[in-house]
């Protein structure tokens, strides 16, 4: 009696197969990826109420067009990162953000009256708290975009001002 080894098939499918999958779509053509466009770019930000300069952040999309990944850089040394991506089977945006400061942030959403607005919690971790927190990024018509976080306040049931800040493009340097 002869015996057949399907394992090399069974491989064989269970890595194709997804891929195979995979290639049918593409995030180009498909509606609500490119919602977030109007933030890609390099940025210099600075906080709206004083005008004082607070660091650089570059918006890149990544894996042919299907999320953006953020790079911050702030004046005092902070660092951070997040991870923006549109969900076509819930139609939402998310963002996950981490800093090396202590802190992580985890808010969604999508478009609401031509602004992408996000909600969820902040999470502290020296305090192991996780606070309702809140973004909106606007497209102004000067081609300038503001980014406007908010922390809700348990104890006194508002909204407090977390950061307002003012994205103006960063010009590209010509080429000799």
């Amino acid at each position: 009696m002869r015996t057949i080894c399907l394992a090399p098939a069974i491989a064989l499918f269970a890595f194709t197969a997804p891929a195979t999958a995979q290639s049918a779509f593409s995030c180009n053509d498909a509606p609500g990826f490119h919602d977030f466009d109007f933030w890609l770019g390099d940025w210099s930000v600075s906080d709206r109420a004083t005008g004082k300069h607070a660091g650089k952040n570059r918006i890149e999309a990544i894996e042919a067009n299907c999320a953006l990944v953020e790079t911050w850089a702030g004046n005092g040394g902070s660092t951070g990162m997040s991870l923006n991506l549109y969900n076509p089977v819930t139609a939402r945006w998310r963002q996950v953000w981490v800093s090396a400061g202590g802190y992580s942030i985890d808010i969604e959403g999508g478009l609401k009256d031509g602004a992408m607005v996000l909600e969820g919690n902040i999470f502290y971790y020296g305090q192991k708290a996780a606070i309702p927190f809140r973004g909106t990024w606007t497209a102004e018509a000067d081609g300038s975009v503001r980014q406007y976080f908010q922390q809700y306040d348990t104890k006194t049931s508002v909204w407090n001002d977390w950061f307002d800040g003012r994205y103006e493009r960063v010009k590209a340097e010509p080429q000799p």
